[in-house]
């Protein structure tokens, strides 16, 4: 459930910066993203999920805490939407707050 709150956040905010930005984002293979992303950061999936356009939004990140986020379209083309650092795994009990 948790996933699916970051998820929907990450893909919302993505989806409205998308539109203006996909003219300097870098497109490539999705393969090949996964390759360097690997190669040179360590970087791995870490979530996916499908937009209502079909569209897939990965989340790649690493132990060092470096992140990547890529969005394939339905054609097979594979774009960098946003990278960053301090990436970490938010606690479900932390983010839901406490039980009532």
């Amino acid at each position: 459930m948790l996933r699916k709150v970051i998820l929907a956040g990450i893909l919302a905010t993505t989806m409205v910066t998308t539109s203006s930005a996909m003219a300097q984002m870098v497109c490539s293979e999705r393969a090949k993203f996964l390759k360097h992303l690997g190669d040179g950061y360590s970087e791995a999936p870490v979530s996916m999920g499908l937009a209502s356009n079909g569209s897939v939004l990965e989340v790649l990140a690493s132990q060092k805490g470096t992140w990547t986020i890529i969005l394939t379209m339905p054609n097979g083309t594979s774009c960098v939407v946003a990278s960053g650092e301090a990436w970490e795994i938010v606690d479900q009990k932390l983010a839901l707050g406490p039980k009532t």
